[in-house]
């Protein structure tokens, strides 16, 4: 067992806390709705960036970098200054919803290196230029620009011209579960010597402000010490210490808002959140505590950096007191990191096949890291947030009519995935549930607690639903929470050798209730066709999913009845696993049976025609819109709406059949009394491959004619992946009129040009990584049926003949291309800027961005969403073992 398992293991057993303290402060806290409490509820504009540096976060805090416990009380983080900029940098800077012209955009160059599961080592990588921020530049040219033109990206501005920036390494080490060691090294890519002022800061987040009689912590500074020292005096920690190398300045304030500046209110501490921003940038010498005492402190290092030079800085933040830790930077300093960056590597190779190419196994490193940096702890408490806090004033009294208060239940303050540290610092219940797959991969623990997490009762609504995202928690995600704890016990079972099963069965019986919810309130007609929104689809529809339709009626939609087909074979194959042990299960898997049979039957080419989202002259599926007037209308969209009925496959092993005679009966039962039902559920009759049993929406020609149009470059296929709309609609619009209003849809491969859902991401023409993702596993699982025998045509035209098995590895080689570089050395994920393609401090750096354009690859959207982005890590770790399963 290598080091880093055996820290999880201890981890798990609670042996030792080796997650207590790891990259849990999110990049940004300021414009989210847990600190708005406007009466118009608009976050962006209530707690702009401007505000952060001077004004307390009520939920969660964020930082540069940063570190901290799992309940967030101390907090760690880098603060840099170029002595040209009009404050410091603590935080990344980005543009709002309002001010970016798609939506908020991050404008920073940042990259996640290096992370293990118990963050026992992590390494991040901060760009700084040696010029004024551009700031203002930034917010006046995204604004000039409309929805139809391209972002203005930091690099854009030129502010690298020259080289003339720093490269700051952010390196973490544990020597101990509290004994956490800090490397800061700084490197002058500039053609000239340059100032820089590193400022590394400790700070507690501000819990005294909003409960009368809060106890407020301290810290204080340690003097007569060969190096700088400060106590950190904490109610819950008690006493922890942080040593910093040298002889920097201890600059002292308090983490307490600004009010003469913000609001030009007297301020209730002499000593204020952006103190020590008026101290190193303004030369206020009265803006700190000369006492050596506050609730936030920073060590600044002032230091003069040679052209290719560098700067190591180094600091520890232990529970070790001075008298035990006299030398904190001796030579075991640094042997604890070159220790903990062997073990990273030897925990690494176990997961990384060695068969991979080597820019192959650094992707995935790479992806593993973000994945694992994206780790944030996430605070807020609807009813505390309704009501406001007793040290506060009153909120007002349209709060009480604000977004999330049918969710009073709700108390989050956990560690939890996070789908991008900064234009998406809250989570997304159906984000989490791709993150849980390759975060298996690594921490099949920290995956289930997750999934186990959002199903506790202080999550789960009462009446079953799952919070989507802090927006709307009552907004209408895919229910793939099922698919991906059942994936995540198979991929643990395999790695671990054991099967999870009370895990399972504590998933299983809550996603019952969430189960029952969906058809409860989705299928309002009792027929099986189901509706549901947007259902994170955001913009691919012909008009809004969660808006009233025009005219009144209902749409019913193909992919929420395939996610609930899909759904229902999930909890189908999570009962049969438990039935093995359990005949008690047997019965609620013949139930699962039998609602997948009514729905497939409902949606396939032989059910009602007033119902059927089947179109036999097209062979694809589409959503239906229903008129008041009981009219029927086909939406004839190609988008990837008519793709997910192929998610909805599961295969019956003859062994499940032979060891559940209950189960077995119940399925002959069907098969001779309800043949309406059965005669056309894929082959759910016919044997196939190995004996199996098929239970599908699609059956055989129904998949070969979704395929044709799936694998047609000229429809779906792109050089990296399925779009999520097909190229048809570049020259073929698709356009319906309901009273005299045109609703189009056109194929838009980049950014989206229209407001929907903020105008922020797109699902009208780019490869999104969830949808591929799932296509790809549904293919394998049509191959484990029908064998190498099937066999069709990729590309379409092509004269290709492909196994389904054959298609899948395709797929995922066109998916992994995105990232590895081409004979030229570019990655098609970071476009045309050549920087990536040929500087060597830029070029080993990848992102992982949240989707991508439909015919180029390039990375478009949030570019730190390596949540679910990091299916690529499966993806490689697939590939290189032969695309098992």
């Amino acid at each position: 067992m290598t080091a880093e398992r055996q820290r999880l293991a201890d981890a798990t057993e609670r042996r030792a806390h080796w997650k207590r303290w790891g990259p849990y402060v999110s990049e940004r806290a300021w414009g989210t709705v847990r600190e708005d409490y406007s009466a118009d509820g608009d976050p962006w504009n209530y707690f702009p960036h401007d505000h952060a540096r001077s004004r307390a976060f009520r939920w969660n805090e964020d930082g540069l970098a940063g570190l901290c416990d799992r309940h967030q009380h101390i907090c760690f983080a880098l603060a840099l200054w170029n002595r040209r900029d009009p404050f410091l940098k603590e935080r990344l800077f980005g543009l709002s919803n309002h001010e970016g012209n798609h939506g908020e955009d991050v404008k920073e160059c940042y990259f996640f290196l290096d992370n293990t599961p118990t963050h026992s080592y992590m390494k991040c990588l901060y760009k700084y230029p040696q010029q004024a921020f551009p700031y203002e530049a930034l917010i006046r040219e995204n604004g000039r620009r409309t929805r139809r033109d391209p972002e203005f990206e930091l690099l854009d501005t030129g502010i690298f011209d020259g080289d003339r920036y720093f490269d700051v390494f952010v390196e973490y080490a544990k020597a101990s579960p509290e004994d956490v060691l800090a490397r800061i090294t700084v490197e002058n890519r500039g053609p000239d010597a340059a100032p820089l002022d590193v400022l590394p800061t400790i700070w507690f987040r501000n819990q005294w402000s909003w409960k009368p009689g809060a106890v407020r912590p301290s810290l204080t500074r340690i003097d007569g010490l060969p190096h700088r020292a400060v106590e950190i005096s904490d109610p819950v920690y008690g006493r922890r210490y942080l040593y910093a190398e040298g002889e920097p300045d201890l600059l002292f304030t308090e983490n307490d808002t600004n009010r003469r500046r913000l609001f030009g209110a007297p301020n209730e501490t002499l000593f204020v959140k952006d103190g020590i921003n008026a101290y190193v940038v303004d030369g206020d010498v009265n803006a700190v505590n000369a006492q050596g005492t506050g609730t936030k402190a920073a060590a600044r290092y002032a230091r003069e950096i040679e052209p290719g030079g560098r700067a190591v800085l180094r600091l520890r933040l232990t529970d070790r007191p001075p008298a035990d830790l006299a030398t904190p930077f001796d030579e075991a300093f640094d042997r604890v990191f070159a220790d903990r960056l062997r073990e990273a590597d030897e925990f690494y190779a176990e997961v990384i096949p060695p068969s991979l190419a080597p820019d192959a196994r650094d992707v995935m490193r790479q992806a593993f890291a973000g994945l694992l940096w994206t780790k944030q702890f996430y605070h807020y408490v609807v009813r505390e947030w309704l009501d406001g806090d007793p040290g506060q004033p009153p909120p007002p009294r349209s709060r009480r009519r604000a977004r999330n208060r049918e969710w009073i239940q709700l108390y989050n303050s956990d560690v939890i995935s996070m789908p991008d540290t900064w234009e998406y610092p809250w989570y997304a219940s159906w984000d989490l549930a791709f993150h849980c797959v390759p975060l298996a991969l690594i921490d099949a623990q920290f995956a289930k607690e997750q999934l186990v997490l959002f199903l506790r009762e202080w999550y789960l609504h009462p009446n079953g639903q799952l919070p989507a995202y802090e927006w709307n928690f009552s907004d209408v995600n895919p229910p793939v929470h099922a698919w991906a704890a059942w994936r995540v016990y198979k991929i643990d079972r395999r790695r671990s050798g054991k099967a999870d099963r009370p895990f399972l069965e504590r998933v299983f019986h809550k996603l019952l209730l969430n189960f029952t919810w969906w058809v409860n309130r989705k299928d309002t007609e009792g027929n099986n066709i189901f509706e549901g929104g947007f259902l994170g689809l955001d913009n691919i529809g012909v008009f809004d999913r969660s808006a009233p339709i025009p005219l009144g009626g209902h749409l019913e939609q193909s992919d929420t009845t395939s996610w609930m087909a899909m759904y229902t074979l999930n909890m189908l194959a999570m009962a049969i696993e438990l039935a093995m042990d359990d005949g008690v299960y047997e019965d609620i898997a013949s139930k699962f049976l039998e609602h997948f049979l009514y729905i497939a039957h409902a949606m396939g080419s032989h059910g009602d025609a007033s119902l059927r989202l089947w179109d036999e002259e097209d062979g694809f599926f589409y959503d239906v819109l229903q008129t008041p007037d009981g009219a029927r209308r086909e939406l004839k969209v190609h988008s990837i709406v008519g793709l997910i009925p192929l998610l909805a496959v599961e295969t019956l092993e003859p062994r499940v059949l032979e060891r559940l005679p209950g189960f077995r009966t119940r399925l002959e039962w069907f098969l001779i009394h309800r043949p309406d039902l059965t005669e056309n559920i894929a082959s759910v009759k016919v044997k196939g491959h190995a004996d199996r049993r098929l239970l599908a929406i699609a059956d055989a020609d129904q998949l070969r004619r979704i395929l044709r149009v799936m694998l047609d470059e000229r429809e779906f296929l792109s050089p990296h992946g399925v779009r999520s709309l097909s190229r048809r609609h570049d020259d073929h619009p698709y356009v319906l009129t309901l009273d005299g209003h045109e609703h189009v849809v056109d194929y838009e491969p980049a950014e989206s040009t229209t407001p929907l859902f903020g105008g922020n991401s797109n699902w009208r023409g780019p490869v999104w990584f969830p949808g591929n993702f799932l296509l790809i596993e549904a293919l394998q699982r049509y191959h484990h049926y029908f064998g190498d025998a099937f066999t069709v045509e990729c590309p379409t035209g092509s004269g290709r003949m492909m196994t389904l098995w054959q298609v899948a590895g395709e797929l995922s080689r066109r998916l992994s291309s995105l990232f590895l570089p081409g004979p030229d050395g570019a990655r098609p994920a970071h476009g045309r800027i050549e920087r990536f393609r040929t500087d060597p401090h830029w070029r080993t750096l990848v992102l992982f961005h949240e989707y991508f354009h439909g015919d180029t690859g390039e990375g478009l959207g949030a570019s730190h969403q390596t949540g679910w982005t990091a299916l690529v890590a499966k993806l490689l770790q697939q590939s290189g073992r032969s695309l098992g399963v």
